[in-house]
């Protein structure tokens, strides 16, 4: 078994739906007390948030980047980075950190393809929904994909719930209401399927909530990281 290495905390809570798909997804696979070999560099987020809402990109990719070393240094052999919106640097973490880097949307870009649809909503952080190098333009490239985002006032709300909500715990009724107006246009406007773009909303959108398939990134990423682990086993 592969040891994987894990770039988590932004947030927390998301990063331990990671831990618990990986290690389930192992025990599923090889039975018994198995569980996987991980390695975590769990980053304080609100450092992250900063850099974030700053532009500060080069800084955060060279923070992520340390955090990469240090689980190389430490033994792993692939990494993986629990976290949609900072896919914007991935390439840079995998050159600075020496050690192959498995990109969110590749089992993204996979299910969705497997499913035969062409085109999806996607919700996610305001950088995720705007900046094409996070996932939509490797989805469209190399999937074959059309992205369709929020737009005006709902994007802003849908950015809003992720950092003052969903990032400290808090799952209010009414945001879930919101999101599923926001998949409700996503969907009248042409979308076949919604992905959760985001790490924490598959802690508030559930199946129920959507009349089309869900895509959960932190799942579909979580169980292909499980199944790389694997790879030698």
């Amino acid at each position: 078994m592969q040891t994987i290495g894990l770039i988590g905390g932004m947030t927390w809570e998301s990063t331990e739906l990671y831990y618990r798909i990986i290690n389930r997804e192992v025990q599923k696979r090889l039975g018994g007390l198995h569980s996987a070999r991980i390695l975590l560099h769990s980053i304080d987020f609100d450092d992250m948030a900063a850099l974030q809402r700053a532009a500060k990109w080069e800084e955060a990719a060279a923070l992520l980047s340390a955090a990469g070393r240090h689980l190389v240094q430490g033994g792993a052999r692939f990494l993986a980075l629990c976290c949609n919106t900072m896919h914007c640097v991935s390439d840079v973490i995998e050159r600075d950190a020496g050690a192959p880097l498995m990109h969110i949307a590749d089992p993204l870009g996979s299910a969705v393809r497997d499913t035969e649809l062409s085109t999806i909503g996607l919700l996610g952080t305001r950088y995720t929904m705007e900046k094409p190098e996070v996932i939509t333009a490797r989805l469209a490239d190399k999937y074959g994909l059309r992205v369709l985002v929020p737009e005006g006032e709902e994007a802003l709300e849908v950015h809003r719930i992720i950092y003052e909500e969903l990032g400290r715990g808090a799952f209010r009724d009414v945001s879930r209401a919101f999101y599923r107006r926001a998949m409700a246009h996503l969907i009248a406007r042409g979308a076949q399927g919604i992905v959760l773009g985001c790490t924490e909303l598959p802690l508030i959108i559930k199946p129920e909530d959507s009349p089309v398939p869900l895509f959960d990134t932190a799942e579909l990423h979580a169980r292909a990281i499980a199944a790389r682990a694997l790879e030698d086993a």
